[in-house]
């Protein structure tokens, strides 16, 4: 199982404040740039081949929505930072796909980090991506690592004109793009729940030690999740309480929204830790319940024993005059009395109900 956020080592160290250099692992993806501008009668898509591009030379009353794809080329994110006037710092992050969830207002925009986690593969691993967005007067640039239709949904509805994003500012684009990611928080914890109810199952009816293995997961999952989706409800408590030109008093009703659902999957995410260490605690009572029925078991079998064990080492001393060596029945009486000396034992350990 990956980790979603990383600590690992860079070739960064040593070097001034704003190098761009990209330390991600995702090096195989070209980096491709699709402008789109809208307004509420029309649109337009651009799949940029080159820089040539006058990005920041926006139609009066549109609305301009840069979407980047893969983050090698340090040289499209150089390009585009100085056409807005970033600061180094923040494409610097940018290429660092490694950080937390964060807010930062410089005035002129309002840069925004965030992580899209996800399952992919047959074995359902862990996967997430570092999601960059500047929302600017009349401009959203959002930055991902890997080429994934996570945002198709406002694609199709900026095609088709449903919904209110055309009819919107950059604002609203920006908590549209925000929700869609929340909204797939909720289908992460919703296969987490899914997998806790299966060892719940396996819990009450055949705990095994493959058991033990899936909650110790399940647990690593809930842990990483903690640690991606908590700085998020700072993100949109800082969007909500920012006073600034670039967020509409119109947003704060949708800003409240998504705060409500961030606040809704922290809870399931207490609630899901909570379980799981219930899980924990019932997986071990169940093992040391099931050595304790064994131990019982055996002591019950060795004390039935133990009084046949008595009479056969008695009567297998090597004495020439012990009684009833001569008598021809003393040895299946013998055996008899065995019998009924078990069997009373049985009986007497069941009026006890100790079996």
């Amino acid at each position: 199982m990956k980790r979603l956020i990383k600590r690992k080592k860079t070739h960064k160290a040593g070097l001034p404040p704003g190098t761009l250099i990209y330390t991600g692992e995702k090096k195989e993806v070209e980096t491709k740039i699709t402008v789109i501008d809208y307004d509420d009668k029309d649109y337009k898509f651009n799949e940029l081949s080159d820089l040539y591009f006058n990005f920041n030379e926006i139609e009066k009353n549109k609305v301009r929505w840069i979407k980047v794809i893969g983050l090698t080329n340090e040289k499209v994110i150089e390009y585009i930072g100085k056409a807005f006037e970033l600061h180094p710092l923040v494409l610097e992050d940018i290429l660092n796909p490694n950080q937390r969830p964060k807010f930062e207002y410089y005035g002129d925009y309002i840069f925004i980090v965030m992580r899209r986690i996800f399952f992919e593969g047959e074995d359902r691993s862990f996967e997430n991506e570092q999601i960059s967005f500047i929302l600017g007067p009349n401009f959203v640039i959002s930055f991902q690592e890997q080429d994934t239709e996570v945002f198709i949904s406002i694609l199709e509805r900026i095609k088709s004109g449903m919904g209110r994003v055309r009819f919107m500012g950059p604002d609203y684009l920006e908590y549209t793009l925000i929700d869609v990611l929340i909204d797939n928080y909720f289908i992460v914890l919703e296969e987490i729940g899914e997998s806790i109810e299966e060892i719940e199952d396996i819990l009450i009816y055949e705990p095994k030690p493959e058991t033990l293995q899936k909650i110790y997961d399940l647990k690593r999952k809930n842990i990483d999740l903690r640690k991606s989706i908590w700085p998020t409800r700072e993100v949109i408590n800082k969007l909500q309480r920012e006073q600034s030109k670039l967020i509409s008093e119109d947003l704060q009703i949708y800003l409240r929204d998504i705060y409500d659902h961030i606040f809704r999957i922290t809870d399931l995410l207490d609630n899901y830790r909570d379980i799981i260490f219930g899980m924990l605690d019932i997986y071990l009572s169940s093992i040391s319940n099931k050595m304790n029925d064994i131990m019982k078991v055996l002591t019950i079998i060795s004390t039935i024993f133990i009084p046949l064990s008595f009479l056969a080492g008695f009567y297998g001393m090597n004495f020439i005059h012990m009684p009833e060596l001569s008598n021809p029945i003393a040895y299946p009486t013998l055996i008899i009395v065995m019998i009924f000396i078990g069997a009373l034992m049985i009986l007497f350990f069941k009026k006890k109900r100790w079996i």
